[in-house]
């Protein structure tokens, strides 16, 4: 770890203390029958989907993030990451489940979405894997923990697998939906199959310009098509994509997004300052933390796998579980998620 780093995470630790003092009292943990496998409010039809609130901010690194917490402050953390085009209301009925179990759930927005901001507005929009891992490392840091659960899917699948990787030291564990997913850019250049180029569309709208102009135009539209695409069979409603469309009106949202899929595909550069965390990433380093590793049934662009494929990847503890849903597990099938952190915090793996 660098020395720069380390002055900043104690910058971080210092202001930790001021940062929670700001912030509203926890709200007490509270334990509701999970939504059905649908997607839709167990309160039955026509029900508001719960929200998750309030949204607290705290400075962490270069950001002022945006996060909903709940369960007892001395409880064991997890941090639950979201994907796109999602947001944090896909563990709307996840974080409820393990707070209700005495865990201490940090749910936060990454950079574009929600409420998080830069808090330099001349700050570069830049979305790169190790980028993001940092802004997680930050928040820890400054909510004082040293050391939580990983858990993720899609771009939070990534970003937990990158500080699994990278900071072995502070995680008590990791799940993730897809498995290994570190971005390797050498690997990236090279084409799939042909169905897989197909799934992934977006990736290359997003490389030109017109893409650009696509998504500041038609970003609900296209979460819509690829809400639909990636999880065929989740019956979700209006106001279940409504919720979590309402994030996408960060203004730094397209920004983001363009230059994640841009970098990942080579086409746009990082900052010079994760250079090195980028190079050791680019070793495809092997997680030695317990994990479990997920996939979805009915994932609409990356079929399910027995698990053995990334076998060499993990070198600690882990077991692989096939769950039904598609590619936003924790939204899909929220009891099936949640008994799987619960068993790897009970170090079940």
């Amino acid at each position: 770890m660098s020395e720069a780093f380390q002055l900043q995470r104690r910058a971080f630790l210092g202001s930790a203390a001021a940062g929670i003092a700001l912030a509203e009292s926890l709200l007490p943990a509270f334990a509701e029958a999970a939504t059905p496998p649908s997607g839709k409010p167990a309160a039955g039809p026509g029900a508001a989907p719960r929200q998750l609130e309030p949204i607290r901010q705290i400075r962490a690194g270069e950001l002022d993030v945006g996060y909903y917490e709940a369960g007892p402050r001395d409880g064991t953390p997890v941090l639950l990451m979201h994907g796109y085009p999602y947001d944090i209301h896909s563990y709307a009925e996840v974080a409820p489940l393990l707070a209700a179990r005495g865990f201490r759930v940090i749910v936060p927005h990454l950079r574009g979405h929600g409420t998080t901001r830069f808090i330099d507005p001349q700050a570069p929009r830049n979305a790169q894997q190790s980028a993001v891992a940092l802004d997680q490392i930050a928040l820890l840091d400054a909510l004082g923990i040293e050391r939580a659960l990983m858990v993720g899917y899609d771009w939070g699948a990534r970003t937990a697998c990158v500080i699994a990787a990278l900071w072995p030291e502070r995680c008590l564990g990791l799940l993730t939906v897809g498995g290994y997913i570190v971005t390797n850019l050498a690997a990236a250049a090279m084409p799939l199959p042909a169905k897989a180029e197909h799934d992934w569309w977006y990736q290359y709208y997003f490389a030109l310009e017109r893409g650009r102009a696509g998504l500041q135009a038609n970003r609900r539209d296209i979460a819509r098509i690829l809400w639909t695409n990636n999880s065929p069979k989740w019956d979700y409603d209006e106001a279940t994509f409504l919720r979590s469309a309402a994030s996408f009106d960060n203004p730094d949202y397209v920004d983001i997004v363009i230059h994640n899929y841009r970098w990942r595909l080579g086409l746009a550069p990082g900052q010079p300052q994760y250079d090195a965390w980028e190079r050791r990433l680019a070793t495809q380093p092997v997680i030695t933390v317990p994990t479990i590793t997920m996939d979805g049934a009915t994932n609409g662009i990356v079929p399910a796998g027995d698990g053995r494929a990334q076998a060499a990847k993990f070198s600690g503890p882990r077991s692989h579980r096939v769950v039904q849903g598609g590619h936003n597990l924790p939204q899909e099938a929220p009891q099936a998620f949640t008994d799987a952190v619960l068993a790897l915090a009970a170090g079940h793996v």
